[in-house]
Formats: structure tokens, C-alpha cells, sequence
């Protein structure tokens, strides 16, 4: 029994550990457990293109230990915009490194109307830029990163190991 005890303990230890409970190599689609302020979040994976694009349009809610990370496979200026997105979000852009270029509230844009092209539709809605190049965008519920405390210019607790592995497991553009 004391050896099962030992055994329970040392595998519940690995896991909380930073860093180790993360499997090996990401999939689009696939979960990043990332830890933000005092919280864990399980991040949803767009590292392929067709995801990026989608993003979190059409969602009518995100859990509240939920969201998004956008991974790229270089750091560009980057600008996302509200496209098909029904819910508002808070958006971080985060560079190879791990540190914050960014971040917007988006809000909720007016639909694309029943008489209205996708050129229209697309040339009206606002741009949110990274300010700087980044390669990764991280989507929360509004107001997250402020309940959170992390500001432009932080640095995200994630290993610059694992930032390296998501970018090159990142699909081109």
C-alpha cells in the first residue's frame, strides 16, 4: 500500500509540475493547458490555417477556463478582427518569447447583412493590430487579462522551449 501511496504521489506531482503536463507534440485542434496570472487555462489550438481563420467566430460562449491560442510559425505584425464573432473577446498578442505586444477588448461587430457583400462586410470591421511582431494571439472572455493583472510588456509564464515546439508544429500561412 505504501508503495501504490508513493506511487499516486509522485504522478500527481509530475502533473502539477509547470511545464510537464503538457503532451509532446501539439496538434491543431488539440489543448494547451497554459497558466495566466493565478489561473489555468485549457487553451484550444488554431495552428493551421483553416482554424486561424475560423478562430472563434460563430461561438456563443467560451468557458470560463477556456480560450483560444493562435499559433503562427514566425512573428509578424499580426491583426485580427471580429468576423463572424458573436461574443465579445479580450485578445493578447504574444511574441516567440512570450512577451505581450498587445492586447484589445474586442467588442461584438453588427452582423454581415443579408444585402451585404463580403468585401463590405469585411472592409467594415475594425482591425486589432499587435503592435509589434508576434506569433502568437491568445482569445479570452472579455475583461480576462485585466481580472488577470497581465499587461502589455509581461512575460507569460510558458517555457520559450514550448513556444519554439508550437511555432514549428504551426502550419504556413
Amino acid at each position: 500500500m505504501l508503495r501504490f501511496t508513493a506511487a499516486v504521489i509522485a504522478s500527481l506531482s509530475v502533473l502539477a509540475a509547470p511545464g510537464c503536463d503538457q503532451p509532446g507534440a501539439p496538434v491543431d485542434g488539440g489543448r494547451e493547458r497554459v497558466v495566466l496570472g493565478d489561473r489555468t487555462f485549457d487553451l484550444e489550438l488554431a495552428m493551421g490555417t483553416a482554424s486561424r481563420t475560423r478562430g472563434l467566430g460563430g461561438r456563443e460562449a467560451i468557458p470560463e477556463d477556456g480560450g483560444m491560442m493562435f499559433v503562427f510559425p514566425d512573428a509578424q505584425l499580426r491583426r485580427f478582427w471580429m468576423y463572424d464573432c458573436v461574443i465579445e473577446l479580450d485578445i493578447a498578442f504574444v511574441d516567440p518569447i512570450g512577451f505581450v505586444t498587445a492586447i484589445h477588448t474586442m467588442p461584438i461587430e453588427t452582423p454581415r447583412g443579408a444585402d451585404e457583400s463580403i468585401l463590405d462586410y469585411e472592409a467594415r470591421l475594425p482591425g486589432y493590430s499587435s503592435a509589434y511582431p508576434a506569433q502568437f494571439a491568445i482569445e479570452l472572455r472579455p475583461g480576462s487579462f485585466q481580472e488577470l493583472g497581465i499587461s502589455v510588456g509581461d512575460r507569460l509564464p510558458i517555457p520559450t522551449e514550448r513556444l519554439k515546439m508550437l511555432g514549428q508544429a504551426a502550419e504556413p500561412d
